[in-house]
């Protein structure tokens, strides 16, 4: 049964009608109502004072207490009635009323916020936010006038609310469920149609829960899974439990425009990467090299290689040089990457290696940089070992040496000055002055994801070179004349 009366909460005073002058100003009264008031008792509403209205209203729309604990998911135990402000106005005005009352409208969800009004054909009620609107002074001053245009009345009305779990949200679900003052999921990852989670152990007990929780409520996940292992650096992939809804791992994403498919359970990707992703990419001009050292399914390869770069594509996981393939195909650049399937040292030393001895050896003129992508960021500093006499002859101009973006963790409390002293050491040299360090992402509590980006130095990418100084250099003595020649002489250039 739906009944409604003019609403108000005043501070220690017994009211009926909403008497304010702003409404005796503007509009005459409205017919009389019927004295029933909600669940039949007259003095909860009329004399509830101020205080003991806002504490109401902070739980109002918090699910029922009696679901504190719940471990298997009962969606009937979620039922609640709650009274909320209404407007009475006439039907063919709603729509143009409703765009200025954007402001003070409910927004639930699954709830209309406009309804039919039980008591007269003709007219409509247009339910309110009740964190916003105590009584018609409530209302801002654009919205009175908009009111006193169209002839509405600005006495607010009552209205009984009965709330199922489809209008409660997942994070007003999950803290009603858990125990009182724990941490809720206020978050995932999506990828395709599977909601990643990393549960915390005081969450575990309710992990299937959680899940279908996170089904329900969010459109197009028929699938949530949990971190269950820290990633394999080998091949940057993880175990996973299947919490809630369909075992099918074999999903798409859209990414900046590009599509990848694949198998999430046994490759990596992180869609809070999109935005590095995209970064690189645009650091790139048509017609650059690109070296991707850990490829995985080609976050960074296919945006390249639509850029119109030369890509060279490289991850030590069959399963992700699997989909790395594929996807080059679906996106249509596999004419433009070449992918292998190596170690990463093992690819430096080799394809890259050789590509650059090429590229190098081009004349001056030419105008393409030359970039190296390292993104394992708990392993990939110890790969640039691999840069350390990579290459024979004579060393190119400084300019046309490879930028390499190398990505890695810090704990430390200043991050980037960490990471430079980090790939410092393994080079040999001194990085603070000659390299940039980017934010990448807080991966958690102090602990920062960071991608350091520095030139190659030739006297690091060359091997040291030998000359035979010719003619021999000449020691004479009082007795006898002896030569050093051919004597062998290292040269850092």
């Amino acid at each position: 049964r739906v009944v409604w009366r003019p609403f108000i909460f005043s501070r220690l005073l017994k009211v009926e009608n909403c008497n304010a002058t702003v409404s005796e100003l503007l509009i005459p009264p409205l017919r009389k109502v019927p004295d029933i008031f909600f669940w039949g008792q007259r003095k909860r509403f009329s004399t509830m004072p101020e205080i003991e209205a806002n504490k109401r209203d902070s739980e109002l729309f918090s699910p029922p207490s009696d679901v504190r604990g719940m471990m298997k998911l009962d969606r009937t135990a979620f039922k609640k009635t709650v009274t909320i402000p209404v407007l009475k106005v006439r039907k063919e005005i709603v729509s143009r009323l409703m765009r200025s009352l954007k402001r003070v409208a409910l927004q639930r969800p699954g709830i209309k916020r406009v309804i039919e009004d039980p008591e007269d054909e003709e007219s409509r009620l247009i339910m309110l936010d009740p964190y916003k609107m105590f009584t018609c002074d409530s209302f801002e001053k654009a919205e009175l006038s908009t009111l006193k245009q169209l002839n509405v009345n600005p006495q607010i009305s009552k209205y009984s609310l009965e709330l199922t779990y489809d209008n409660f949200k997942s994070e007003e679900i999950l803290r009603a469920v858990l125990p009182k003052g724990q941490d809720v999921i206020s978050g995932f990852s999506r990828v395709g149609h599977i909601a990643h989670l990393n549960l915390r152990d005081h969450q575990l007990p309710f992990k299937h829960l959680i899940g279908q929780v996170m089904i329900d409520k969010n459109p197009g996940i028929t699938s949530a899974v949990n971190k269950i292992n820290n990633i394999d650096n080998t091949y940057r992939n993880f175990q996973m439990e299947v919490l809630s809804g369909e075992e099918n791992m074999m999903t798409k994403v859209r990414e900046n425009n590009y599509t990848y498919e694949f198998d999430f359970s046994k490759v990596y990707w992180n869609p809070r990467l999109s935005t590095e992703h995209s970064r690189i990419t645009e650091l790139l001009k048509p017609g650059d090299v690109l070296f991707d050292v850990f490829a995985g399914v080609g976050p960074f390869a296919v945006p390249a290689a639509k850029k119109n770069c030369t890509v060279f594509a490289n991850d030590l996981n069959p399963e992700s040089h699997k989909w790395l393939l594929h996807n080059c195909k679906l996106n249509k650049v596999d004419q433009k990457v070449k992918v292998f399937n190596l170690d990463g040292k093992d690819f430096l030393q080799g394809p890259v290696r050789e590509e650059l001895m090429q590229q190098l050896a081009l004349p001056k003129e030419r105008k393409h940089s030359v970039h190296i992508v390292m993104n394992l960021p708990a392993k990939a500093i110890e790969f640039l070992c691999a840069f350390k006499s990579l290459l024979d002859g004579q060393p190119c101009s400084s300019d046309l040496l490879p930028i390499v973006h190398c990505y890695s963790f810090s704990k430390d409390v200043n991050p980037a000055k960490d990471v430079q002293q980090q790939a410092g050491a393994v080079l040999g040299i001194s990085l603070e002055a000659c390299s940039s360090v980017h934010l990448v992402r807080n991966v958690a509590p102090n602990k920062e994801m960071l991608c350091i980006t520095f030139q190659i130095p030739a006297s690091i990418l060359y091997k040291k070179q030998t000359i035979n100084l010719d003619p021999p250099l000449k020691r004479q003595k009082t007795d006898n004349v002896f030569s050093e020649g051919n004597t062998q002489i290292a040269s850092n250039t």
